[in-house]
């Protein structure tokens, strides 16, 4: 007898069958649907800059000629990129599509930067859409005006974005920025990471392609949209790899440069003859960071050349990456096996959450069986790794609290990983070799806007964090409600949309910091030789003047990032100034240069508009750290923050301070110093993260996520007070037994 399908069985075949009628659609509407590959159009009116510095130095007699500070992002997307793309579609609330040069006029005539970087995802870059950056970078520059004197100076760059399942394969994702825009003087190929050692950023072909046909059945009034993502991601990953010889790299057109770890990605930017910096970004970031990464393994075998990478971004719109802490989100036994390890202060790690999530639904939490089951789903999200949150199901986001978070660290990256933060890379030591990053910050925005911290508004243009549309919601509801079951690894069903907590991470995503430097003039060589020299701080966003110098009685005041030996007492001074308190509205030039609707489309009518007064300046903090004489000593004991503490007055005169480090000459030993200038708290974007609320002791019991999608009201900027704040490069000064 034949049997009658049920309602959701029927549903269920007509969705496979429409699979073979989708790829006719496709090779119907497939001539309809384009690559994006249009760079835009730059404005071609240049904008009137003018060096906010005053050095308080200036009449000391010491000081060399004064130098001007000069604030740029080296870190922005446009659509270019695979992920930025996303943000712009329909399914995201997306603003549409972002070409390079609105990059170029937002960086420009919105927050009014004096020099900025492109950095594109290079695993979605062909050759076409290289070319097409190069040659907008080339007409961004070309309406600076006077080259010795520019508006602006655009770097050429892009994001080597490699990602390793484990830790010992995850190098971290790395900006390569490039000193001149020539193609004789820039490589042919922008360099990807090597797809083997890629963990869910480029999907196969196949896996890519199924995906994005579900989406279409799913929405199939959007069809040409996702078309044209289809053919976007699938131009970027169908070519070939080059034969990556100086000769062979030159030559091949249509095929795209790998790298698969450091010293491959440093030995193919020697053989093009360039001259670069490659600066690593958000090593900390849990979202994609194994647990148990750290700084190590770039300081051994053939991937152990610290000198090439000289600047580290230490805080973006993906969070700060500064504070080093002992705990760890799992723990490794003898035997190389990993577990769940014990809360620490108030870390918890998520897989201690996720086996109190299992307590919390038993019938009786105190018997055996109960135990078997919290046992199982906490060594089954850290045998997951990075995709633990998907080994229970039926769970709701804000069932996690804020398990896996750092609460006493500044504005920090999501999924907090310490053993690869700046303090921790400052301090390690392998094989006579150690780091000695200067410290920047910068945006990571992925909608064309470098250098979003200028104000604290809009959440969603303005950060990261886009979530969902109500209609994508409604097609694809999350997979949440019902029973709390757990899954084990291999179970786990991950996808683009659910293998990184997107939700979740969105209370995280702000607007960005900015990297200044100490600059002898405007011009491309000055701001470069200054990066290079490591004369460079880092900001949450605001515009704080800092200096931070060693007093030598020879040489005079050396400045932050210089390396000196000595056997004394080192002297120290900072002074800091707090940015300009911001106008309402937009200069009246970013009006006449971009007209009404771009100037509201592009910069959502609020500007880079400095008042007269400045925000004062609370208190300056030093951070000692000592690098370690062998790797047994725990970095723990050797990173003090902060060792010393400045409060200030400041009535609008900055705020400065002198000190000595008198133990120096007894430890004998190699020492780091930098500074932070802490500014008055102001209101920003996400600064409450998750929004806890605590018990009596200090637990969180609650939270109140600021969702991407419209749980969160989108008017809602999810504003919290934070003391934004500058950190200087650092001094090194190594001990020297008989030097001065």
């Amino acid at each position: 007898m034949r049997r009658i399908l049920t309602i959701e069985e029927s549903c269920v075949w007509v969705r496979h069958s429409m699979v073979g009628a989708m790829f006719l659609i496709i090779l119907f509407t497939g001539a309809c649907s384009r690559p994006f590959d249009e760079t835009g159009t730059v404005t071609g009116v240049p904008a009137p800059r003018q060096a906010e510095a005053v050095d308080p130095h200036s009449n000391a007699q010491e000081a060399p000629a004064p130098k001007q500070i000069l604030f740029g992002d080296l870190h922005g997307h446009t659509s270019f990129s695979l992920d930025a793309y996303e943000k712009g579609m329909s399914t995201v609330n997306g603003e549409g599509l972002r070409p390079p040069a609105d990059a170029c006029d937002f960086a420009r005539y919105c927050s009014q930067l004096d020099f900025w970087s492109i950095s594109d995802h290079a695993e979605f870059l062909n050759q076409q859409r290289w070319r097409g950056i190069r040659d907008t970078v080339k007409q961004c520059n070309a309406v600076a005006g006077d080259a010795e004197n520019p508006d602006m100076v655009t770097f050429l760059g892009w994001e080597w974005t490699q990602i390793g399942n484990l830790p010992n394969v995850h190098y971290g994702h790395k900006n390569v920025i490039l000193r001149d825009v020539d193609e004789d003087a820039t490589p042919s190929h922008a360099i990807a990471a090597a797809m083997d050692a890629q963990f869910n950023v480029d999907l196969p072909t196949a896996d890519l392609l199924r995906e994005r046909l579900m989406r279409m059945l799913d929405d199939p009034g959007n069809i040409l949209e996702h078309l044209n993502y289809l053919r976007f991601s699938s131009s970027g990953l169908g070519e070939p790899d080059c034969d990556t010889t100086p000769a062979g790299l030159a030559l091949v057109e249509g095929c795209k440069a790998r790298a698969s770890n450091p010293a491959e990605l440093y030995r193919q930017l020697e053989a093009s003859g360039s001259e670069y910096m490659v600066i690593p970004h958000g090593n900390s970031w849990g979202l994609y960071t194994p647990p148990a990464s750290d700084w190590g393994k770039q300081l051994r075998g053939n991937n152990a050349m610290p000198d090439r990478q000289t600047l580290l971004e230490v805080y973006s719109g993906h969070g700060n990456s500064e504070q080093y802490r002992a705990w760890r989100a799992t723990q490794t036994q003898e035997g190389g096996d990993t577990s769940c390890p014990q809360p620490e202060g108030d870390y918890v790690p998520c897989c201690r959450r996720a086996g109190d999530i299992i307590r919390e639904r038993c019938t009786d939490p105190d018997s055996l069986q109960c135990e078997e089951l919290v046992q199982h789903a906490r060594q089954n999200y850290v045998d997951a790794g990075s995709s633990g949150h998907l080994t229970l199901t039926g769970v709701d986001e804000a069932d996690w609290l804020n398990c896996g978070q750092c609460p006493d660290c500044f504005l920090p990256a999501f999924n907090f990983r310490p053993g690869t933060s700046a303090q921790a890379a400052l301090a390690i030591r392998e094989g006579g070799k150690r780091f000695r990053f200067g410290l920047i910050g910068s945006s990571d925005n992925h909608s064309a806007r470098p250098g979003t911290g200028y104000k604290e508004y809009a959440r969603l243009p303005m950060t990261d964090g886009r979530g969902p549309s109500d209609a994508w919601q409604a097609i694809r509801p999350p997979a949440q409600g019902g029973e709390v079951t757990t899954l084990r690894p291999a179970e786990i069903s991950a996808s683009p949309e659910n293998v990184f907590e997107r939700s979740r991470v969105s209370s995280f995503y702000t607007t960005g910091g900015l990297v200044a430097v100490h600059s002898s003039g405007r011009d491309r060589a000055a701001i470069w030789d200054a990066l290079q020299a490591k004369e460079v701080y880092g900001t949450s966003g605001p515009r704080i003047l800092l200096w931070f110098d060693l007093l030598d009685d020879d040489l005079g005041a050396l400045p932050m990032g210089s390396d000196s030996l000595r056997a004394s007492a080192p002297a120290f001074r900072i002074h800091a100034y707090g940015s300009l308190q911001q106008n309402p509205g937009c200069p009246d030039f970013s009006l006449r240069a971009l007209g009404p609707e771009r100037l509201e489309s592009l910069c959502n009518n609020e500007c880079y508009s400095p008042g007269s007064h400045r925000s004062p300046i609370q208190r300056l903090e030093v951070v000692r750290i000592r690098p370690q004489i062998d790797a047994t000593e725990p970095l723990e004991s050797l990173i003090e923050d902060p060792w010393k503490v400045f409060a200030c007055d400041d009535l609008g005169e900055g705020c400065g301070a002198q000190f000595s480090d008198t133990q120096f000459p007894d430890e004998a030993r190699d020492t780091v110093y930098y500074v932070r200038a802490i500014q008055a708290a102001t209101p920003t974007i996400n600064g409450g993260g998750l929004r806890c609320e605590y018990d009596e002791s200090g637990r969180c019991i609650r939270v109140n996520p600021c969702y991407a999608d419209s749980r969160t009201d989108p008017q809602d900027d999810c504003l919290a007070p934070i003391e934004h704040r500058a950190w200087s490069s650092p001094i090194f000064v190594d001990y020297a037994a008989g030097a001065k």
